[in-house]
């Protein structure tokens, strides 16, 4: 499995169609930080991931601090970090409350919201994805705030979005277990668009997703993540990954500015704060799981990454997600 891979698998993605819109020129949708609509799309998830995707039409999507950029049919526009934006015809007209938005959510309603001022129609879903942002972290620190792909280039991306109509049809008119298969299909619209955005890196980029693309340092990313609790020295990673030390050495410094061992052991401690936030298991148990022989050392790394001892972060994250209030739309 790549490095890409293993770390997808571990977040246990969940993802969701939420709103189908045909909007008719001009229109304007502000939409706020994820952060704020999280706890009703879904609840106790710890980071939302929204993206729209333009079947019809012409649109602008723009960060609230600046920074748009034009959209055309068959092309996704993601906001990884969650920022709040606005997605508009360009002109000014009449905003489209959130409120009625989340009410349709709350329906289970998937037939088409219509709005706007008559003019050019665009066509659009949109959906999200709850993402940890420990485990996905390497992931997240390499996106920007917004970018979009454009999935009508190839037969993949034009059968994804086919699957993704015809089942948001079928949900709309209530056929059983159709909601279940948009939700993975949904997924699948995520990690798609995720590759196609790495594909089209240049190849000077630097960060965890280049270094993820890389033959010789996603490899021994792949390694390094399904075997984590392994006593991994340099040597032993060379040699697995068949490359000699320096290569290795100079191959993750390039990409991720860290040796591979430095590497390990940051992402070995993040994937303990995880355990610490959802499971009840002790504390000696958890450093076992990760690779330390220690409880001792492992609760000195853990200081030193997050701050607090193991035992406090966990006591301090034991935070109930308050509801959104809800007005009627």
């Amino acid at each position: 499995m790549d490095a890409f891979s293993e770390i997808l698998s571990g977040v246990k993605l969940k993802g969701a169609v939420f709103f189908r819109a045909e909007f008719s020129a001009p229109w304007n949708i502000s939409a706020p930080a994820s952060s704020a609509v999280a706890p009703t799309l879904s609840p106790g998830a710890p980071h939302l991931i929204v993206y729209h995707f333009l079947l019809e039409g012409r649109a602008q999507a723009r960060l609230n601090d600046g920074g748009a950029i034009s959209l055309e049919a068959g092309e996704v526009v993601v906001f990884p970090h969650g920022d709040p934006h606005q997605l508009g015809s360009g002109a000014k007209g009449r905003a489209v409350e959130v409120s009625a938005i989340i009410q349709k959510f709350l329906r289970h309603d998937l037939t088409p919201m219509k709005a706007g001022g008559g003019g050019e129609v665009t066509r659009f879903i949109c959906g999200y994805m709850a993402f940890d942002p420990l485990l996905s972290k390497p992931i997240l620190e390499g996106l920007p705030k917004i970018f979009k792909v454009n999935l009508r280039t190839d037969r993949s991306g034009q059968w994804l979005e086919n699957s993704i109509l015809h089942l948001v049809e079928e949900t709309a008119s209530g056929r059983a277990g159709s909601e279940a298969m948009l939700s993975k299909l949904s997924e699948a619209l995520f990690v798609d668009t995720l590759r196609r955005y790495i594909d089209a890196l240049p190849e000077l980029e630097s960060g965890w997703i280049a270094a993820a693309r890389d033959p010789m340092v996603g490899k021994c990313l792949a390694i390094l993540h399904s075997r984590v609790d392994f006593p991994w020295t340099l040597a032993d990673l060379a040699k697995e990954a068949g490359l000699s030390r320096t290569t290795l050495l100079e191959r993750f410094n390039r990409y991720l500015s860290e040796p591979p061992i430095t590497y390990l052991m940051r992402w070995r401690l993040q994937l303990a704060a995880r355990l610490l936030n959802t499971t009840p298991r002790g504390i000696a148990e958890i450093a076992a799981d990760v690779g330390y022989e220690s409880e001792a050392a492992f609760n000195r790394a853990f200081k030193r990454e997050f701050g607090l001892p193991p035992a406090r972060y966990r006591n301090e994250r034991k935070v109930s997600p308050i509801p959104l209030p809800i007005s009627a739309g």
